[in-house]
């Protein structure tokens, strides 16, 4: 049984920011609400209520909205019209296709002074004789009755037959009504009926598991399979014939039908559950010990032999919004695990890696998951050797450069070797041809390159300096 809830009512006031004292329209219809409670407590400013397909049986507790003015209860199981003298500012009450079948009781509404629209359509008293007379006599404020305006000759002609059509309408009534009872009565019969079925029914599951029955339980273990067909079948032959067998349309027959539909789905969501529970376990090493390739996931992959580095590189597309923390990696020397959200995936290595060296690192753009395997064999390329005689060369050059600084860091002092500069030679004299203060300057002699002449040069002795 669905009630009205203080959350559900702040759930339909999204557009008055979840505020309910101040609301003042709210729409609750298709809630299968077998009740009308609380909105007079919770919203006293309403103006507008629908509450049109549900399970309503009788109009209350709305006699404290002062201020509505539209009350749509459509697709209901009311059967008369009631409690709503304190709704003063009604304007517009919608009752279509409901179960009003005492046309009488619409002189409860005399009191609503300001109801101009009224829809009674699609419900028993509409099929009386002299239904619209008889409403339009009685309620004299309205405007508009079942989308048809009123007119005033129409008014009057009503009011002039009103003796005439009201006892008609009476009698019309108690037959309904004498109608009406049977119907509850047979509702009744027929629920009685089905709850003893099923009564039976648990009783016959249940006796298996007495100590009476446990030799037939065992008998019947092997065939239990076929037992489940059956049942289905069963329920497929009851699911037909509830919806085929011919049953008048009464408020007991609607709220019948919708607990019927409520088991039927309360027991697929069951069955989800009982399959949501039961996780399947997957099989990922055999009894023999052979490790099995698993792709539960249903993940995107690619392993690759990077033999430049001598390591194998397994790219596993992960969902890329998926949390690191759901993922856990598991590297042995034969195979790799990853579990994705309690999802394994496993695959089997070509060659034995190092678990200890291994690595792994997620994409920030793409979330790939790359874990790289270093191989446990370590293999020697041509690539290497070339290596490594290029560093012997750099060896060698680096003890030529050491040897020839040593040689650098001696002092020699071998005249053959070095020579000291001639000093007379480091400036040369130009002569000089100009005026002014040049010419004051004493003028050079040959006479000093002849005293050279006859120099004699002593290597023995040492320079002049």
């Amino acid at each position: 049984m669905v009630r009205i809830t203080e959350d559900l009512v702040r759930r339909r006031a999204e557009h008055n920011n979840c505020e309910i004292f101040s609301l003042e329209e709210i729409s609750l219809h298709q809630q299968d609400i077998e009740k009308l409670e609380y909105l007079d407590k919770w919203c006293r400013d309403l103006k507008i209520l629908y509450l049109q397909n549900n399970l309503i049986p009788k109009i209350e507790n709305v006699g404290k909205l002062k201020k509505l003015e539209y009350l749509n209860v459509a697709l209901n199981n009311i059967e008369r019209i009631e409690n709503l003298e304190g709704c003063e500012e009604l304007r517009k009450l919608d009752l279509t296709a409901n179960f009003i079948g005492e046309l009488s009781s619409i002189e409860a509404l005399k009191h609503n002074i300001h109801l101009k629209e009224l829809f009674l359509v699609g419900n028993p008293c509409t099929e009386f004789e002299g239904y619209r007379q008889f409403v339009v006599a009685t309620l004299h404020q309205l405007k508009c009755l079942d989308s048809k305006q009123i007119e005033r000759s129409e008014r009057i002609q009503a009011l002039q037959n009103y003796p005439e059509v009201k006892k008609k309408i009476r009698e019309q009534e108690q037959a309904y009504l004498l109608k009406r009872a049977r119907e509850k009565e047979e509702a009744q019969r027929r629920m009685q009926k089905r709850r003893d079925k099923k009564q039976n029914q648990m009783e016959s599951k249940h006796g298996f598991d007495r100590p009476d029955c446990l030799q037939e339980k065992e008998k019947h273990q092997a065939e239990r399979g076929e037992e489940q067909e059956s049942q289905r079948t069963v329920e497929d032959d009851e699911d037909k014939r509830f919806w085929e067998e011919p049953t008048p349309y009464t408020p007991e027959s609607r709220l019948e039908t919708h607990r019927y539909m409520e088991e039927k789905r309360r027991a697929k969501e069951n069955v989800r559950e009982s399959k949501k529970k039961e996780k399947p376990l997957w099989t990922l090493v055999t009894a023999e010990g052979k490790v099995l390739n698993v792709n539960a996931p249903k993940l995107h992959f690619s392993l690759k032999d990077d033999e430049e580095n001598n390591q194998i590189i397994l790219d596993l597309a992960v969902y890329r919004h998926l949390d690191t923390s759901l993922l856990d990696i598991d590297v042995q020397p034969t195979y790799v695990r990853v579990m994705v959200k309690g999802k394994p995936f496993q695959l089997v290595l070509p060659e034995e890696v190092k678990p200890d060296s291994s690595s792994a690192k997620r994409s920030q753009t793409t979330g790939h998951l790359v874990i790289s395997m270093p191989k446990a064999k370590e293999i020697i390329l041509p690539q290497q050797k070339v290596a490594t005689s290029v560093k012997h060369s750099d060896c060698n050059t680096l003890q030529k450069n050491a040897r020839r600084s040593r040689q650098v860091e001696k002092l020699e002092v071998d005249p053959s070797k070095y020579s000291f500069p001639d000093i007379t030679k480091i400036i040369q004299e130009k002569e000089r041809i100009g005026l002014g203060p040049i010419k004051l300057q004493p003028e050079k002699t040959t006479e000093t390159k002849n005293s050279y002449v006859d120099f004699e040069n002593n290597k023995d002795v040492p320079p002049l300096i």
